[in-house]
């Protein structure tokens, strides 16, 4: 099987646990690049906080994409053109902020620059903001504010609190949202059409790349739809179990180099594309 494009979700699966990525991994991924493969950032990260990872990887440099909020937005790096838009409607706000009135839970979206908080501002809030690299802005007034479509919705509160507003949250706009969970303390809300999978199939169409030339890589409950769809669909070893029975494979940890080790333990055998990794 020859494999042309690699998509990759970035917080555990690209980096390790310093927000980084290894020099291992960079390496062979660059490597992938020179011998004509693509790559394809695909995060619930925002633009911003995405760009980073896309630059370390000289995705301009070699045609590479990104997917932000969790394939909202699809771009292409060597033109910095959206290939792909779908932003949450301004008229569910209010709704939303009724909703988890009596949750402590923040909720926070994109603009300018500056990731807005409302409701709570909490730990996990300002866990988004330093790993994104932005500054936050508290808005006493929300859903008075926030009044143009905005990117996605962002949630954040304890565990226990965050499963339960996805149940809640899911049953009240059952067929017009998109809810689900990133991380355990981070609940998304996005357009019902709005997924990695969804946005993958768009960007392979765009590019003539079939289903069956792409890897995915991923380790969060969103980037299941994505390995679930990819020809080869890679779950990492911080993975939850429920990530990893919808695997065709799973690796090592983001801390092992899980990538790097895919890449470079089984190019040779199993896949003739990545022979030269």
């Amino acid at each position: 099987m020859l494999f042309r494009i690699i998509a990759l979700d970035i917080d555990g699966t690209l980096t390790n646990s310093r927000k980084t990525i290894s020099l291992r991994t960079k390496s062979k991924l660059i490597t992938f690049q020179k011998n004509g493969g693509r790559i394809v950032l695909a995060s619930g990260r925002p633009t911003m906080g995405v760009a980073p990872y896309a630059a370390d990887l000289r995705l301009r440099e070699f045609g590479g994409y990104i997917m932000p909020y969790n394939g909202g937005c699809i771009v292409d790096c060597r033109t910095g053109n959206s290939l792909y838009r779908n932003y949450l409607s301004a008229s569910y706000i209010p709704q939303i902020c009724s909703v988890i009135k009596d949750y402590p839970v923040g909720i926070n979206t994109y603009s300018d620059g500056k990731i807005l908080v409302g409701h709570k501002l909490n730990k996990y809030a300002e866990l988004e903001a330093r790993i994104n690299r932005m500054p936050l802005e508290y808005i006493t007034d929300f859903e008075g504010t926030v009044t143009e479509d905005v990117p996605k919705c962002l949630l954040s509160g304890e565990p226990e609190v965050i499963s339960e507003l996805e149940q809640v949250l899911s049953r009240r706009f059952q067929g017009e949202l998109g809810i689900f969970r990133s991380e355990p303390f981070f609940l998304e809300i996005v357009p019902v059409s709005v997924d990695k999978a969804q946005s993958l199939e768009r960007l392979l169409r765009a590019i003539n790349i079939s289903t069956d030339e792409c890897i995915a890589f991923g380790d969060g409950f969103n980037d299941i739809t994505m390995i679930r769809y990819a020809g080869l669909g890679v779950a990492m070893d911080n993975a939850s179990d429920t990530v990893k029975s919808a695997a065709d494979y799973v690796t090592a940890s983001n801390d092992e180099d899980g990538i790097a080790c895919l890449l470079s333990e089984m190019g040779r055998s199993v896949f003739p594309s990545l022979a030269m990794l």
